[in-house]
């Protein structure tokens, strides 16, 4: 059986990011060219793919590693740089499929999943401005309920890091404005440079002898008990294949990309700040985010920017002018900022499942193929969980991690690829609409 890939690639490039413009060095990749045997290939130069690319070849197998343009083009290199516990959202509504025992494992999982960045991060001595410290932030009395709920429900999971609930009152030392009426302070999640990290990793599956391909667009696959992955210019084989390419499979594989939705999400930054300015916006530099359906999510970067984001677009178009439309946002939470001038506007896509957890699993008809994707806006953390449970079930090891992942069912999405966007768009406003009650 055949699969043939997207349209072809617009931009090769990086997009005009802050991430961009402050990243270390990023080398260049060699196209494939000719004909390649390994043991695994992996389709997707993001976090997903090269987390299973350095978990595979640390229990020794090889691995040819395909990037259709840079290694974190994608949401890997452009989100908003926050490592937040979590892997899902509700997961309580799994426990008729996976059991209440299931459920607990996944939500340990969420806990870990930051552990193994944070391990990550040190063993490779990676510098991407791993900072921790995070604050979930209130809009209205009843997101303080759900804080004091999930603070209890952390607390019962052994969650062996601070955490603190604040009121209205308190707020001031965590974020410099008065929109919020109370928060959580969770001192085991942070934020980083996403870009450096996932330059970091690559170096790091280097020295593991993964080989790395740049601008190596999958034009098709060829599936049974030896898989051949065709580019170009060269082809892979392999015993096994893994698609880490999430919001941007488009039609590699038409099973799976009908099963995650892209949605936009975009970022602004402003100029660096006064030590001052800095300080009176985020006092304890942590990364923050509200309950909205459509969040805000903001931090400092290491050279004193406010990074601001949000605004999800489940529409499919982008606004034509990002920091046009974001800087009133901005301006909403931190007045102060009328006259900080906007340096860098960037989105990109993130993969959204129906029901918010990621879909980690292989394909029924090809079990020789596995796939991760759907993070739904848990992708930093999300898709280093991913890589070791595909590497475990991949190398033979028992994974129970895995199996309870892959037993979810994953809807897809209604009206086909032109029409699942506008639909799940209309969904999204009747939320919003809630919100408003």
């Amino acid at each position: 059986m055949n699969a043939r890939v997207q349209q072809p690639l617009a931009n090769d490039q990086h997009a005009a990011s802050y991430y961009a413009a402050s990243s270390h060095p990023q080398p260049d990749h060699p196209p494939l060219a000719g004909e390649l045997n390994v043991d695994v290939c992996v389709v997707g130069g993001g976090f997903s793919g090269l987390n299973t690319a350095i978990e595979l070849a640390e229990r020794g197998l090889s691995v040819a590693l395909l990037e259709a343009r840079k290694i974190g083009w994608g949401a890997s290199g452009r989100n908003g740089g926050q490592l937040i516990r979590g892997v899902g959202h509700g997961l309580d509504q799994f426990s008729n499929v996976i059991g209440s025992d299931g459920v607990r494992q996944m939500k340990l999982m969420g806990l870990e999943a930051v552990e193994i960045v944070r391990q990550r991060v040190a063993r490779y001595q990676i510098d991407c401005d791993l900072t921790w410290g995070y604050c979930d932030l209130a809009n209205k009395p009843r997101d303080l309920d759900g804080l004091a709920e999930d603070a209890d429900e952390l607390r019962s999971l052994g969650y062996r890091h601070e955490l603190r609930l604040l009121q209205a009152n308190e707020m001031h030392s965590v974020v410099g404005s008065d929109r919020y009426v109370g928060g959580m302070i969770d001192m085991g999640s942070g934020h980083l440079h996403p870009l450096n990290l996932a330059l970091g990793e690559a170096a790091a599956a280097r020295t593991l002898g993964v080989q790395i391909f740049e601008h190596s667009a999958v034009t098709r696959i060829e599936y049974g008990s030896r898989v051949c992955v065709h580019t170009a210019q060269g082809s892979v084989r392999a015993d096994t294949l893994v698609l880490g390419c999430n919001a941007y499979l488009n039609d590699l594989n038409p099973e799976l990309s009908g099963k995650v939705l892209p949605a936009g999400s975009y970022i602004i930054a402003t100029e660096p700040l006064s030590e001052a300015q800095a300080h009176e916006l985020l006092p304890q530099n942590m990364a923050v985010c509200d309950q909205r359906v459509t969040v805000d999510y903001y931090r400092l970067s290491a050279d004193r920017r406010l990074l601001f984001g949000g605004a999800c677009h489940y529409s499919g178009r982008d606004p034509q002018d990002i920091a046009a439309y974001m800087q009133p946002k901005m301006l909403e939470v931190f007045p102060q900022l009328a006259g900080a001038r906007i340096d860098y506007q960037w989105g990109g896509m993130i993969g959204i499942g129906a029901n918010r957890l990621p879909q980690i699993g292989r394909l029924k008809d090809q079990p020789n193929v596995f796939y991760a994707q759907a993070y739904s806006g848990h992708g930093v953390n999300a898709t280093h969980l991913a890589g070791k449970l595909l590497a475990e079930a991949i190398s033979g090891q028992h994974s129970s991690g895995f199996e309870l992942f892959a037993k979810v069912p994953h809807m897809t999405f209604p009206g086909g690829k032109h029409l699942r966007s506008p639909l799940l768009a209309l969904g999204m406003l009747w939320h919003r609409l809630k919100e408003l009650r």
